[in-house]
Formats: structure tokens, C-alpha cells, sequence
């Protein structure tokens, strides 16, 4: 007979710790299936480079601020230890490397089968996020390109493209940083991208677009952003473009064996990264069928309209403004506990 919870939530990064601690506050069981080995999420799998867009003050999850950090813009390394001190901080139920395969659906449960065996739910709170399922999109030609092509996600750093041409493409935040980080490194870089670079005010950072998504929470007609962009200026960002390192290319019109050709001129590339974000990774729920032609199930209140049984947090705006953020998603998880625990008692 399966094991039994009344909530399963499926995936151990920042939106699965923050659910788990709303969870426990109000008395929920549950458990966290996580199938990384070790804690700290996507974050885990990033670049060594890589900065988070806000001091450590306004990228924090719930109960606990993360520690402050000498810079304005802490590490991706500092994110990793606070959110592996975070989960042992309040020894959440979390059980790892525990990979999840499919989810079913039964009248009473719901039943979550994993490599470990399966497991019987009220609830399933999926909180996998987007990492694993990078997008990149069809270009003619790609298949003949003889050099090498990766996405950001499995970008690790400039080393392995010292002497190298290197198109990076995609216009945000991604593309922008990891150019920035291969200025010094490769041969050549280029940024490639459909729309020109919109950066933010340089004294503009993530707890502005915390507090703008906040203010659309509260009131969903109000004023668009006041601030149009969407890049933050890192340091290194800035320095890349104080030195023309960020000029813009068009993107592609199809790729060849040696590279690639941009209207009239053909480039020569050893490499192309992708820097074009990211779908919901959501493949463990393909067995209840709550995809919509849009690509993602339709919500109500972080819901599945099909299955109020499953829920989603963590995935972007359609689960929440700035649910994908350190900061955002605690709210999310708060108000869907709560929403769960009212349910629960009154099903006894």
C-alpha cells in the first residue's frame, strides 16, 4: 500500500523550502521530493558568475533573512549555502534524490510515483521550476552547424571558450551576463538578439521590480512599470558596456556548418549559447493531461482549473507576481498553505 500525506510537494528549491515552511506553520504533513543530491535547486546548477539582481535584504525566503553579503549583488555561491542552511534551519521534510516520473489520478489521492515507490496525496504542490526544460528555438540550419551549441543552463563559465568566436543569443538578463563574463576570455563574442537592449537605470535593481510587482498584486490595474527595461546593470554588466562589448547583432537567418548568416554577412562561429529562456518544467504531470494549448495548465488562485488537487508555485507570473523571485515566492506559498489548511480541517 502507497505511503500517505496529505501534501506532496515536487521539487526541493527555493519554491519548494518556501512552500514546506508554510506548510509546517500550519500543521500541513507533508513531504518534499527533490531529485537533485544535494540542496539549493536550479541555483546549484548555474554559473560561477552569476549574481542576483538585489542585495541579500530582498532576496530572501520566508522566516529567515538571508545573511547579508559585503556585496551589493551577492553570489550565486551565497544563495547555495542560504538556501542549504535555510532547509536544515527548520529541518523541512525534505527527501532527495527522489525523482518523481508521473502523477495519477485517483478519486480519493492522488498518486505520485517515483524510483522510491509511490506515495498517495490529498494534494501534489508542484514546484519543479523551469530549469530543467530550457527552450531553444528552431533555426534553420542548426543541425549543420559543425561547432558546438549549449543553453545558459548548462553554461559554466568562460574557461572552456578561451580563443573562441562565440554568439550568445538572447537579449536578457542571461545573454547579457554570460557576454560579460566571456569578454575577457574568448577571441570574439557577440550578442545576438530579435530586439535591441533595454537596460534598467543603473541605480535600478530587482527590489524595484519586487515592489512594482507588488503594487500590481494589490491593485491589478495599476500603471505599467515606471521603468522601461528589463536588464540590470550589474557591475560587470556595466563594464562590458563601457567598452562596446554588448553591441547587438540581428539575430540569425539561418545557421551553416562554419556559423551563421546575418543578412548579407556570414559569421564564423566555434560556438552558439542560447540564451533563450526557459518553458515549465512539468513532464511528471503528462499523465493528467492539465496542459492547455498555451503550453501551461489553467489556474485559478495557483489551482489547476481541471484538478483543484494539484497546485503550482513558483513558475512565474501565471502562478503569482514574482513567484519566481527568492522574495516573491513566499507569498504564494503562504496564501496557498492557508487556503489548504482550511480545506484539510474542514475535511477533518
Amino acid at each position: 500500500m502507497p505511503r500517505q500525506v496529505d501534501v506532496a510537494v515536487l521539487g526541493g528549491g527555493q519554491a519548494g523550502l518556501a512552500t514546506s515552511y508554510h506548510l509546517r506553520r500550519v500543521g500541513i504533513d507533508h513531504v518534499v521530493l527533490d531529485d537533485r543530491a544535494h540542496p539549493g535547486g536550479a541555483w546549484a546548477s548555474t554559473w560561477p558568475s552569476l549574481r542576483l539582481f538585489s542585495p541579500s535584504a530582498y532576496s530572501s525566503l520566508p522566516g529567515w533573512p538571508m545573511p547579508p553579503h559585503p556585496d551589493t549583488f551577492p553570489p550565486v555561491q551565497h544563495v547555495r549555502a542560504y538556501l542549504r542552511d535555510y532547509e536544515a534551519r527548520y529541518d523541512l521534510p525534505v527527501e532527495r534524490p527522489v525523482r518523481v516520473d508521473d502523477v495519477r489520478s485517483t478519486p480519493d489521492r492522488l498518486l505520485v510515483g517515483t524510483d522510491h515507490g509511490e506515495l498517495a496525496a490529498r494534494y501534489v504542490v508542484s514546484a519543479t521550476g523551469t530549469w530543467a526544460a530550457p527552450f531553444v528555438p528552431m533555426i534553420e540550419g542548426a543541425s549543420t552547424f559543425a561547432g558546438r551549441q549549449l543553453h545558459s543552463a548548462q553554461y559554466r563559465g568562460p574557461e572552456d571558450f578561451a580563443g573562441q568566436r562565440v554568439a550568445v543569443v538572447g537579449g536578457g538578463n542571461s545573454g547579457v551576463q554570460i557576454t560579460a563574463d566571456l569578454v575577457e576570455t574568448a577571441e570574439w563574442v557577440s550578442l545576438v538578439t530579435a530586439r535591441r537592449l533595454r537596460f534598467l537605470p543603473d541605480d535600478v535593481d530587482g527590489r524595484h521590480l519586487f515592489d512594482e510587482a507588488s503594487a500590481r498584486l494589490r491593485d491589478p490595474h495599476a500603471a505599467e512599470a515606471a521603468f522601461v527595461g528589463n536588464i540590470v546593470a550589474l557591475p560587470a554588466v556595466r563594464r562590458a558596456r563601457e567598452r562596446g562589448a554588448l553591441r547587438v547583432r540581428a539575430m540569425f537567418d539561418r545557421m551553416v556548418p562554419e556559423g551563421a548568416v546575418i543578412g548579407r554577412d556570414r559569421i564564423e562561429l566555434d560556438t552558439v549559447i542560447w540564451c533563450t529562456g526557459f518553458r515549465p518544467a512539468l513532464r511528471h504531470l503528462r499523465s493528467l493531461r492539465l496542459r492547455t494549448s498555451t503550453g501551461i495548465p489553467e489556474v485559478s488562485g495557483n489551482r489547476s482549473v481541471r484538478d483543484r488537487r494539484v497546485c503550482f508555485v513558483g513558475y512565474g507570473d501565471w502562478t503569482g507576481p514574482a513567484s519566481a523571485t527568492l522574495i516573491g515566492v513566499g507569498r504564494t506559498a503562504k496564501a496557498l498553505a492557508a487556503e489548504l489548511a482550511a480545506e484539510l480541517g474542514a475535511r477533518g
